[in-house]
């Protein structure tokens, strides 16, 4: 025995070569393997500086049966994208801190400008670094369900905050779509078999009720969740209920691949005080969202194989005046995906193309229907494609990807390329860099909304973009930090721009109008870091602080491009007093650029005044009691009832308490 004892060594896994079997092929010893229950997050190990924007994220747990060294922990599908992920949310790492809604848990971001119009995720947009809504693409488990009617209703994804394992963003992702970034959204079960039922009440008419669930069997995995969502309102018009409803299989078989499925159901209603015209106390709207895709993914020795294909189904009425609907909206996105890898000696090599037709039926954006649709009197479609050569390589301590090809539209044919490297000169430490083009087409909105406010502009072309990054990141024990810096020159930007009533073209003036005269150069940076531990009283304390600058290339009054977060700095805090309590503090200090018309009489748009955002902090608690299946929580949002707003001249929620329970079981 004690011969025995002397003989074994330890080892240490130094790093990872992207291979199934490269763990076991370190020890230099062969390795037979029974069966091996894996935890599967396929876009955490996809972080090799490359595979990013579809990497798949099944996150489900399986048991695999493998034949000697062969694993295969993973099921991974290239990109077009070279540049590695920004982590946005986790939800291990976050399950203490008070938030309850995807906008809450992205507003703690450096990264994120989260612009909310109403409480509780009602209304609200997501734009990155500088970007605007419409130039943020939104994924669901890799696969792009961004709305091409307005970048408003991309993120009204059929999904609770529970089911969401974490967010990622997604760099330099080229082509056409991501022109400032890519926000892919996980699912995942909490626990391999499970029954979870979440209740919660609070102020203003507040309710919330969740059941959901994950039963795994062999190589075969089930999520599913249903919600419903629901509040009277902070103010006048601000009542909102959400009915939501999602479901994910994934299922391996042996020889046939691994196939994930999902799909979705979203329904919203919500009173709009203000939304899109602030003097305006009395509009209303509902959306309907239907979602699904399918993917395939296949290894055969050095081979890679995978395929998919996705649709998204949104109606969208908007009232004026609640209860006199004024606009209808149907809008048909569809898509489809192909690709074709091999690794070799000198890396992998990935060939692939994806595709995407976009529909919309409307009151008021497309071109005129010979005969009216039922309600629609207009309508209009396009076709866009990519098509793309990307290439990996690893040696030692650098790695470096590239991607080259083209974008197709109904405007021609564009470049596709990005590049990216990467070093790692310490444990713990990895520095990287990257260049890469962007586009964005014309939404519809952009393209036919015309009011007596607006007009429409029909000659709008791309939008076009070279973004660089170089970013560093650090960790040792419970101690990590990050720093990136980014620059993006966009040429063409489209906007609403703002006539005077002296305007040249008689038609524009005293109204904004839709158009692209001129260029805007955006630089910044992130910082963050803190020191994150599974034991003892202290157990999570992170920072973070991100800085923006833009340089408008003409000067406009434009509605949108110019009303950016300079500052937002970000914390958050959990201790644990006792085993079973638990307290999570975040605060959010944002300072916004620019300024905004405020009408100070409601439905009267003839008096306004101009104001300057104010600086403001946010402070959000949360106190969580836990045994067993049981937890109960308090939540406090904006506890110091800062009065503030995200969008011009529309108030957010003050105050607001609620309390919840949450029962689990299973295992």
């Amino acid at each position: 025995m004690e011969h025995i004892r002397n003989s074994v060594r330890s080892c240490r896994w130094r790093r990872w070569n992207r291979k199934g079997w490269s763990a076991f092929a370190s020890l230099r010893r062969h390795v037979t393997l029974g069966v091996l229950s894996v935890g599967m997050s396929i876009l955490l190990l996809a972080s090799e500086a490359a595979w990013a924007q579809s990497a798949d994220t099944t996150a489900a747990i399986r048991n695999l049966r493998i034949d000697s060294v062969g694993i295969s922990g993973s099921q991974s599908a290239p990109t077009r994208s070279s540049l590695a992920l920004t982590p946005l949310f986790d939800r291990k790492a976050q399950a203490a801190a008070p938030v309850q809604t995807l906008e809450a848990a992205l507003r703690l971001s450096p990264s994120v400008d989260l612009r909310e119009r109403g409480g509780k995720g009602t209304q609200a947009d997501i734009s990155i670094r500088g970007g605007s809504f419409d130039q943020t693409m939104v994924l669901l488990n890799g696969i792009d369900f961004t709305d091409a009617r307005t970048g408003h209703q991309s993120h009204s994804l059929p999904v609770d905050l529970d089911c969401i394992s974490g967010v990622d963003l997604c760099d330099g992702v080229p082509g056409l779509g991501a022109f400032a970034g890519a926000v892919n959204i996980r699912t995942a079960p909490l626990r391999p078999r499970y029954l979870r039922l979440a209740a919660e009440g609070g102020q203003h008419g507040y309710a919330y009720a969740n059941l959901s669930g994950a039963l795994t069997a062999g190589r075969s995995s089930l999520l599913a969740a249903g919600s419903y969502r629901r509040s009277d309102g902070y103010r006048h018009n601000t009542d909102f209920d959400t009915y939501n409803a999602y479901v994910r299989l994934t299922h391996e078989a042996p020889r046939a691949g691994f196939f994930d499925f999902q799909s979705g159901y979203q329904r919203r209603s919500f009173g709009s005080n203000g939304f899109y015209a602030a003097y305006n106390p009395d509009q209303w709207e509902r959306t309907s969202t239907a979602l699904a895709s399918l993917r395939w993914l296949l290894d055969r020795g050095p081979w890679s194989l995978g395929a998919s294909v996705s649709y998204r189904k949104n109606l969208d009425r908007y009232d004026w005046t609640r209860g006199t609907p004024m606009n209808r909206h149907a809008t048909d996105n569809a898509g489809a995906r192909l690709w074709i890898g091999r690794r070799w000696r000198a890396g992998v090599t990935t060939l692939g193309g994806d595709y995407a037709y976009n529909h919309i039926y409307s009151t008021n954006l497309g071109l005129p229907l010979p005969a009216p649709h039922g309600d629609y009197l207009r309508a209009d479609a396009r076709h866009t494609g990519n098509l793309y050569l990307r290439h990996t390589r690893q040696w030692r301590r650098f790695d470096v990807a590239a991607s080259a090809g083209a974008s197709f539209s109904p405007y021609g044919a564009a470049a596709l390329w990005s590049i990216a490297a990467g070093w790692l000169p310490a444990e713990g430490l990895r520095l990287e860099t990257g260049l890469s083009q962007s586009m964005r087409l014309p939404t519809f909105t952009d393209l036919y909304y015309t009011s007596p406010a607006q007009v429409n502009n029909l000659d709008l072309v791309p939008e076009r973009a070279v973004a660089w990054r170089l970013g560093a990141t650090w960790q040792r024990g419970p101690w990590s930090a990050s720093a990136i810096a980014y620059y993006r020159a966009a040429r063409e930007v489209i906007d609403w721009v703002w006539h005077a009533d002296d305007d040249p073209v008689e038609e524009w003036r005293g109204k904004w109008h839709s158009e692209q005269t001129s260029s805007l150069d955006t630089w910044g940076m992130e910082l963050s870091g803190g020191y994150v531990s599974p034991r003892g009283f202290l157990r999570r304390a992170t920072l973070s602080y991100a800085y923006l600058a833009t340089d408008r290339g003409r000067g406009v009054v434009a509605r949108s491009a110019l009303d950016f977060l300079r500052h937002k700095a970000s914390m958050a805090i959990e201790v644990r007093p006792l085993r079973s309590l638990s307290l999570g503090l975040t605060g959010s200090l944002c300072h916004r650029n620019g300024c905004y018309t405020a009408y100070p009489v409601a439905g009267d748009a003839s008096v306004t005044e101009l104001r300057a955002f104010e600086p403001y902090f946010l402070l959000d608690a949360r106190l969580a009691w836990e045994r067993g299946a049981c937890r109960l929580y308090l939540d406090a949002a904006n506890l110091t009832d800062t009065s503030y707003c995200d969008m011009g001249g529309i108030p957010l929620p003050g105050a607001w308490i609620s309390a919840g329970v949450v029962v689990t079981i299973g295992r």
